[in-house]
């Protein structure tokens, strides 16, 4: 503020740039991927930066103040929890169960991981059953926190999916009688099959997993079933919001006119859950800032904001809309590249 320079500018002087990646910071973290660069501006552009005064002069002639505010964030997801467990089995009526450590709290795991699994085996999204967090199932991990559950849990399925798709080409090869013949694995309009090459002969996932068990083949009793575990570093999702409020002198009233986010969370695995994610995030930063307090009376001690009747918690209706981009750069630390 001093020297007058321009809060974008001076953003923009400061991130890392996109030829200086992978980039090991003080700390000793390797940041492996991004355009911080390019997240700012396409935010600044999105929100009209350049004509913010036009709008405050518009605002004055109202009576109001208008006010615009930017912040990039960019944090270390994840880390050190060690390995992340992953076991697929198969059940004779089709049914692929995906038994894992972490635990979904809102976050929408059954959706994403059965979304996984659908994709890369070629099964029936309906069909796949996500069994989480109960030590009962036999598996334990570093569990869900700091946002690690994709990039952990996520890439233990796929690492278990390949140990499949390993077992079934062998077993396919077997049941297919392919003489020696290669064995192909091909997932062609949402249904996976193992087909012998150069040949009409192929056989669904579904339906050889449940031969192999049903059959008892020699060598496959255990069907398809597989377990897989992956160890994720660091991942690094960053971004830039970039608000912009209206405020009532009279009253004090605050109005949210524009909110722009651009966010790089790596691969998007469902753009609706993530989106739900980034609504989330926004209200509790904007409850925060404008509406959540402890009261306490002066006299007593007494918390006189002890239930959600008295304590300003951020309501539906006071969201604004929000203009959401996502400019997914993949993580290159793990398979899924997910951050």
């Amino acid at each position: 503020a001093a020297f007058g320079i321009d809060r974008v500018e001076i953003r923009r002087r400061n991130l890392i740039a996109p030829h200086e990646l992978p980039y090991r910071n003080w700390r000793g973290l390797s940041i492996d991927s991004g355009d911080f660069p390019g997240n700012l501006e396409l935010c600044a552009e999105r929100a009209d930066w350049s004509g913010f005064e036009r709008r405050r002069a518009e605002s004055e002639r109202r009576g109001k103040k208008r006010g615009l505010g930017i912040a990039y964030y960019f944090e270390a997801s994840g880390g050190p929890a060690g390995p992340e467990p992953a076991n697929i089995r198969f059940t004779l009526d089709g049914t692929v169960e995906v038994y894992l450590a972490t635990q979904s709290n809102g976050q929408g795991h059954e959706t994403a991981f059965a979304q996984i699994v659908a994709d890369r085996l070629g099964v029936p999204y309906e069909k796949v059953v996500i069994k989480q967090g109960d030590t009962d199932f036999g598996v334990a991990g570093g569990g869900t926190v700091g946002s690690r559950s994709a990039q952990a849990a996520g890439n233990a399925i796929g690492v278990a999916i390949e140990g499949v798709v390993r077992k079934g080409k062998s077993a396919a090869a077997h049941v297919l009688q392919a003489s020696g013949e290669p064995v192909e694995f091909e997932v062609d309009e949402g249904i996976g099959r193992f087909r012998v090459s150069g040949t009409a002969r192929a056989i669904g996932v579904s339906e050889l997993a449940s031969t192999l068990k049903s059959d008892r083949v020699p060598g496959f009793e255990g069907g398809l079933d597989e377990s897989g575990s992956f160890e994720s570093p660091p991942t690094f999702p960053n971004g830039c919001h970039i608000c912009e409020v209206e405020i009532d002198p009279e009253t004090g009233t605050v109005e949210i006119v524009r909110y722009h986010i651009v966010d790089d969370v790596g691969t998007v695995i469902n753009p609706l859950i993530l989106d739900g994610q980034i609504h989330g995030g926004v209200a509790q930063g904007l409850g925060q800032a404008l509406m959540e307090n402890c009261v306490y009376d002066e006299e007593t001690g007494q918390l006189v904001t002890a239930t959600f009747t008295d304590y300003a918690i951020p309501r539906a209706d006071d969201m604004p809309a929000l203009d959401i981009v996502y400019n997914e750069i993949p993580c290159t630390t793990n398979p899924l590249g997910v951050k």
